[in-house]
């Protein structure tokens, strides 16, 4: 019998009226570029995250926030940056692009985070940086990373793609290290469509960076063609096309201000598919210890069924109109990463276990208490076949 409930989108954003708004006031004021919006929204998310204005910057992408705070680092040619075995390619790309090697670490099977050990024994005369990446919204042990940084002098530039609401008695997320980069991809807690944020240790890398992610100009077109004259610029540097543009801050300024109520929504999702799903032959994602507290982006199973497989339930997920992601196949695994650095599965074996049953239920603010009940209900029965 053919199924006839609509299909729920993997990520599907919980987008308002509010955002609707506000896109259409950009296109009525016809200021689409970088503009008062997106300095608006930096003041904000600086605002939510407890840190000097000065030190945030709006950008395109988390990929280009990671690439910007790697250049303002130094790290470049002949230097190798540490980062774990289980993300997306962007975190391994950013590192090439700066002109570095990565370097992957295994992670801790239990919270998928990058394991201390590793990186310690990973840290050699060409060290340069420390990428951790917190994964699915879980904070890294940044109580042992961060001493073993600062112990070698290394900078330490944190992956929050996952991870906005999350922190602990110790800080933010994004907060601990020289730089914390955010993502507001469409999938991601809180969305600009594309998007991300970077905050800076360093006002003056903040600085640097702003005239990066816009050809290495002195001023951005809001700035030279406002009604008190046009205002001449100079390149200083080679830079990119990294800045976030106002219709995109135009949404990510209502998506912040709901941002705790979305976590709320999401952390009750959580907690019953937890309850739900407890007997299944399937490992749960690891809760945060007390004091802090998961953003909960990620519901990341393992499944450990001895006969049914993992892609066998994705399929059998997508037949019931259910739809899944897989975060992530190790990054051992992609050719890429073989043919250039020689990296092999059998090097990180807890990130290539995970990468190779793991997937990803919805877990979104959007979804309505029928829809969780029935992913819940729909993988109950599947193990039930």
């Amino acid at each position: 019998m053919q199924n006839s409930r609509e299909f729920i989108v993997f990520g599907a954003p919980a987008i308002e009226q509010a955002e609707i708004d506000e896109v259409v006031d950009s296109l009525t004021q016809r200021w689409l570029g970088t503009g008062p919006k997106t300095a608006r929204f930096e003041a904000d998310f600086a605002d939510y995250k407890g840190v000097p204005p000065d030190t945030v910057l709006a950008t395109n992408s988390c990929t280009s926030a990671l690439h910007l705070s790697l250049l303002a680092s130094g790290v470049g040619a002949g230097d190798e940056v540490i980062t774990s075995a289980m993300t997306f390619c962007a975190t391994a790309n950013a590192i090439i692009h700066s002109g570095a090697t990565p370097v992957i670490a295994d992670v801790d099977p239990i919270t998928m985070n990058i394991d201390p050990a590793a990186v310690a024994d990973a840290i050699n005369e060409r060290t340069a940086a420390i990428l951790p990446v917190h994964f699915g919204g879980a904070l890294c042990d940044m109580a042992r990373i961060m001493p073993l940084a600062q112990s070698r002098r290394l900078k330490v530039i944190e992956d929050c793609a996952h991870a906005i609401e999350t922190r602990s008695s110790l800080g933010k997320a994004g907060t601990f290290g020289d730089f914390g980069c955010f993502s507001f991809y469409a999938t991601k807690n809180m969305t600009t469509g594309e998007g991300g944020m970077v905050i800076a240790a360093n006002p003056e890398h903040t600085h640097y960076m702003k005239s990066m992610a816009l050809h290495g100009m002195t001023r951005d077109a809001w700035h030279r063609y406002q009604d008190d004259g046009y205002k001449h610029y100079q390149v200083t540097q080679a830079g990119f096309k990294y800045n976030m543009m106002d219709i995109q801050a135009a949404i990510g300024l209502h998506q912040l201000a709901r941002i705790e109520q979305n976590w709320h929504r999401r952390s009750e999702i959580w907690n019953y598919y937890r309850q739900a799903l407890c007997d299944l032959p399937l490992r749960l994602p690891a809760s945060a210890p007390a004091g802090e507290r998961h953003a909960c982006h990620l519901f990341t199973l393992i499944n450990e069924h001895p006969v049914l497989g993992r892609d066998q339930i994705l399929e059998a997920l997508k037949q019931r109109h259910i739809g899944c992601g897989v975060h992530y196949p190790c990054l051992a695994e992609h050719p890429y990463y073989q043919q250039t650095y020689g990296w092999r599965p059998e090097q990180v074996p807890h990130a290539t276990h995970i990468g190779r049953n793991t997937f990803s239920i919805p877990l979104s603010a959007a979804l309505t208490d029928d829809e969780v009940e029935y992913i819940a209900r729909s993988l109950i029965e599947l193990f039930s076949d």
